[in-house]
């Protein structure tokens, strides 16, 4: 690995070997869904406790000040909107000549093992790695399920990060699942937890990052979890305490309730 990628990945992934991304993506597909409306006012006050953003050009430039540190993963895959024939419809949408001019830190992509579309996403994969490694970009492949949540199992997120890693992602956002070390294990490359749709409770939340954080995750990359919440910043501070401070999910439920309360 040449010291660009290293680099870069070094500023995504903390000294302890951890990380926490927010992503702020949703409206690629979605469109101004719930608190994202208006996304430079949901995210100010989130920022100082992540890691990272996981954000579209688009919102990138319109809404997040560049005088921000704080280093970016820019969604480069679309094609498909929620009220569309198929999500997994997608392709690459933008080039690694804005990643540069935008002075991203990775870039991501979505791929749909199983799907109608399963071969075009993962050639836009290999393809995308291919044309990153020229520039020492790190690429991050997140297995997307579309609107088929009961894939959500294993079997099937094991081996959707091991063909991600295998097409030369260097790392994996999935979905936390029972029995998640499996997923972790017979996946090379470091991985990193997806939130997906809205849990009921906050300690549903900590329960599943803090079971993904003991069987080898290495942080994770939550939005709806936090950002849709009624107190988004109780949340990140008990989150942060989880992937970085080893804190357990009754600790992180104490650290919510103190925020929550002040």
């Amino acid at each position: 690995m040449d010291w660009g990628m290293k680099n870069r990945l070094s500023r995504l992934i903390k000294p302890d070997g951890h990380c926490f991304f927010l992503p702020i993506d949703h409206g690629y597909f979605q469109g101004p869904t719930k608190k994202l409306e208006r996304p430079e006012e949901t995210i100010a006050p989130l920022v100082p406790y992540a890691d990272g953003l996981f954000v579209t050009r688009g919102i990138l430039r319109a809404c997040v000040n560049p005088e921000n540190n704080l280093p970016v993963i820019l969604r480069v895959s679309g094609g498909s909107s929620v009220i569309g024939k198929d999500l997994a419809h997608e392709a690459i949408t933008t080039s690694i000549q804005e990643a540069i001019r935008l002075n991203v830190a990775a870039v991501g992509m979505s791929i749909f093992v199983g799907s109608d579309y399963e071969y075009d996403s993962l050639v836009n994969l290999g393809k995308l790695v291919n044309e990153c490694e020229n520039y020492g970009i790190p690429v991050m492949a997140v297995t997307a399920v579309g609107k088929e949540l009961t894939k959500r199992d294993s079997r099937y997120l094991g081996l959707c990060c091991r063909i991600a890693a295998e097409f030369g992602a260097k790392v994996v956002k999935t979905y936390w699942c029972e029995d998640f070390d499996k997923v972790v294990n017979g996946c090379p490359v470091p991985v990193v937890m997806a939130g997906g749709p809205r849990c009921e409770t906050e300690r549903e939340v900590f329960e599943f990052v803090h079971d993904g954080m003991q069987k080898g995750a290495i942080g994770l990359t939550l939005g709806r979890n936090v950002w849709q919440h009624d107190y988004p910043e109780a949340m990140m501070k008990a989150l942060h305490a989880i992937v970085h401070k080893n804190a357990s999910a009754e600790d992180a439920e104490e650290i919510y309730e103190d925020v929550k309360n002040s």
